[in-house]
């Protein structure tokens, strides 16, 4: 006589020695439930239907033959005959009726259910398959997942929805492209009481980066409502990152923050429909304001490190936040089955040259692909798309997996980074652009494109087939040398990719790339907000949507970028210069031209220390420190180090040193060692001078040869005499490098010079300077020629 328990089991007595029993989902939430619920995660309850439960259904209905005769032979890689076979499958198993036990013991569950909570219950009926959310297989979002479900006659269609969906024509196609035969995977259909997430938000989370595989972040996605849109990416959601040792520390960790278009979400029906959820737009107010705040980030955050270190390996996450009860909730955890799996060998590619951009979106996988566009509206046009092609289209769910291995690359209108197609095009190893807006309009159908994911968080859609390189190193044992290898870096969306690099730190992180790429808009600009005409603000307002304030906007800005860079490479030094922005430059930012004055040669004009110290940009130069503070301060990134550049007399040396130290940026104060950018003949001459002001020198190649030799870097007429490896310049870098030596004082190198020429970065070693601060593609040929080994 069977027992209930031979149908369904409470999430709360099972765990992962279970997925035989309800499968690999709902096995990890009663592991959930069971283990960690007093350590602060929280799992909606429910019960599980058994895979014996699904094996009667099948028996009883005499389906198993029926389904492998129907499966014998199918060519999975015919998307047509796919479809029509998976069809028939479905249509087999959604008119075959239920056993009366499972029955029974789901109608007792749900009495159960509605007795506990109220009459008002609406619940989730998730599937769970017996080799789904494995350590190397995710099966993620293979079978249905139904929302909003009410009482039992709809929960028992949905629980049969969900054992049709075993044979979606995706899971059928995924199970043979891994291996697994189709007679051997067996089904859970899990039922659990719904989140009102339709009143909050929902989103994904993953305990590492999705893109570099660097562990030491969560990397959290947020959009209202339902998360099904998220999932499928049918929305551009907000992104957070937020870093797990201040998580731990108690400081504030939030890393990053990157506000999504978040145009729609999904609610529960009124039922006037017949569906059990809607989609609706968002009001612009809404969309432009982040979708959680930042005690709520940092609390899922902490519940996704409960996870992780439970299963002791980078996880997954599905997550809601309950819009009546104001709680967070998990509701799946699955093992990451791409980047954490990746080997050690390091892949960058980098463009050759660049052609006009067709969109941007989300950049996926950092690498570059190209081919013929193949611009599909719609499913009934997936067989359209031929291997080789760049699959151009809306958005992507689990259906369109079959055809999406053809893809060179991928490129949606609509999604983030866990997105569907994100997801995918990380798993065959390809590039992905998501969330470009318009792309289906955009690009044409068999355009030539290339698509490059390997310039940081963006990525770009180029206009023909441009040409690329392809470098490839192996980083697990370099030999030691005299000098510290160190990285130049501009944009901090790369730097836990450049973190895996051998590196002992960045010697030359530049602000000015922050305030380009993230703010955009010149800091007067920012500061005297409300004296702007109209027009103008509006177009500010848009770049600063989700923050309280114009200059908290610039001053949070700086800090996530320089946050960023000092948790990718702590414990180790990040030396951040502080804003060198030519007077040209700043007037290309929003609103520059209304600051800056019109200089002949801007290259040796405004700029640098002459800037800081100025009364028309002193209160600028304050926000910078007071981002530069809070990071170093409230954040406990102290490895951060400041670097002043072009500060041309012993007098203006003397003045920023106080000047910094009147905001909070005192040499010595908390371990801050503060460099001097050497890029001037009158630094080198008076070396041993300006050092009593700084704790070392950096060396800037560029700047010091374009002034030791009287020519403009800038000017194509006399490129060809430009070479920081004449006798002139070379006498004034050891002067400058003795200096240093004699006060035991540090000394490095963030120049160009040593990454373009290995016999000067040789050269420098033998004079006996600290470090040279290299571009990343350069680091591992001069490391390995240094040693003696290229």
């Amino acid at each position: 006589m069977m027992n209930h328990s031979d149908y369904i089991l409470w999430l709360d007595q099972v765990g992962m020695s279970d997925i035989a029993s309800v499968g690999g989902k709902n096995a990890s939430l009663g592991e959930m439930i069971g283990n960690l619920a007093r350590a602060g995660v929280k799992v909606p309850g429910g019960f599980a239907t058994t895979t014996h439960a699904y094996r009667e259904f099948l028996e009883t209905n005499n389906l198993d033959d029926r389904v492998n005769a129907l499966l014998a032979g199918l060519d999975v890689d015919d998307v047509e005959a796919l479809a029509a076979t998976g069809k028939q499958i479905r249509s087999l198993l959604l008119a075959a009726p239920l056993p009366d036990g499972l029955l029974k013991a789901v109608t007792q569950g749900y009495e159960k259910l509605v007795n506990d909570i109220g009459e008002h219950i609406s619940f989730a009926v998730r599937s769970s398959a017996t080799a789904e959310d494995l350590a190397d297989a995710s099966f993620a979002g293979q079978q249905e997942t139904l929302l909003n479900v009410h009482g039992i006659e709809n929960l028992i269609d949905a629980i049969r929805r969900v054992f049709a969906s075993l044979y979606n024509d995706r899971a059928i196609a995924y199970r043979v492209h891994h291996g697994f035969r189709h007679d051997q995977v067996f089904l859970s259909a899990g039922v659990q009481r719904m989140v009102r997430s339709d009143q909050g938000a929902s989103g994904v989370v993953f305990t590492l980066d999705t893109e570099s595989g660097f562990r030491e972040v969560v990397f959290i996605t947020s959009a209202y409502g339902l998360g099904e849109t998220v999932v499928q990416g049918a929305v551009n959601p907000d992104e957070f990152i937020v870093y797990k040792r201040n998580l731990e520390t108690g400081l504030p960790a939030i890393l990053s923050r990157r506000l999504g278009a978040k145009a729609i979400e999904m609610i529960y029906s009124d039922g006037q429909t017949g569906q059990a959820t809607e989609i609706r737009s968002v009001s612009p107010e809404r969309s432009q304001r982040f979708s959680l705040p930042d005690e709520q980030i940092e609390s899922l955050a902490r519940q996704a490190v409960i996870i992780e270190q439970h299963y002791n390996r980078p996880m997954d996450i599905e997550w809601a936040l309950d819009g009546t009860d104001g709680q967070i909730y998990i509701v799946q955890a699955r093992p990451e089955t791409v980047k954490s799996l990746a080997g050690q060998s390091i892949e960058q590619f980098r463009l050759s040259e660049r052609s006009r951009v067709l969109v941007q979106g989300r950049a996926i996988g950092q690498k570059i692909g190209q081919g013929k566009a193949r611009v599909i509206l719609g499913a009934a046009q997936m067989s359209e798309v031929q291997p080789g092609d760049v699959l151009v289209t809306d958005m992507t769910d689990p259906d369109w997996e079959p055809i999406m291995k053809r893809a060179a690359a991928i490129v949606t209108n609509r999604g983030g980074r866990t997105c569907h197609a994100a997801i995918v095009a990380r798993e065959l190893g390809i590039p992905a652009v998501v969330g470009c807006g318009h792309a289906t309009e955009h690009i044409n159908n068999d355009q030539e494109v290339t698509i490059s994911c390997a310039e940081g968080d963006a990525g770009f859609v180029y206009e023909g087939l441009l040409p690329f390189q392809r470098l490839a190193s192996e980083v697990e044992s370099l030999p030691g040398l005299p000098v510290k290898m160190m990285l130049n870096i501009g944009n901090p969306s790369q730097a836990f990719t450049f973190a895996h690099l051998p590196n002992n730190g960045v010697g030359l992180a530049r602000l000015e790339f922050i305030v380009n790429n993230s703010i955009g808009v010149h800091p007067k600009a920012l500061l005297g907000f409300d004296t702007l005409p109209d027009d103008l603000q509006a177009v500010i307002r848009k770049r600063m949507a989700g923050y309280s304030d114009p200059v908290s906007f610039y001053v949070e800005k700086l800090v996530e970028g320089i946050a960023t860079l000092a948790a990718a490479f702590h414990p180790n030094p990040v030396i951040v210069r502080l804003s060198d922005f030519k007077s040209n430059e700043y007037a290309n930012l929003i609103a520059g031209d209304r600051f800056e004055p019109h200089e002949e040669n801007p290259m040796i004009g405004f700029r640098g220390t002459s800037r800081y110290l100025a009364d028309s940009f002193r209160d600028c130069f304050e926000l910078e420190c007071r981002a530069l503070r809070k990071v170093r301060d409230a954040m406990g990134l102290a490895n951060i180090e400041v670097m002043v550049p072009f500060c041309r007399t012993l007098e203006e040396a003397q003045q920023i040193t106080e000047l910094l130290a009147a905001n909070g940026l005192k040499r010595g104060s908390n371990g801050l060692r503060l460099i001097m950018m050497c890029e001037i003949p009158s630094n080198a001459v008076l070396a041993e001078e300006f050092l009593e002001y700084f704790d070392g020198f950096s060396i800037g190649s560029n700047d010091m040869t374009q002034l030791v030799l009287g020519l403009d870097r800038d000017s194509g007429l006399v490129a060809h005499l430009f070479d920081e490896r004449n006798l002139a310049v070379k006498r004034l870098l050891k002067m400058a490098i003795d200096a240093c030596h004699k006060q035991g004082k540090y000394v490095g190198i963030c120049g160009q010079a040593p990454s373009d020429y290995p016999d000067f970065a040789r050269w420098l070693v033998e004079q006996g300077i600290s470090s040279l601060s290299l571009n990343q593609d350069t680091i591992v040929d001069t490391w390995l020629y240094l040693a003696g080994k290229e």
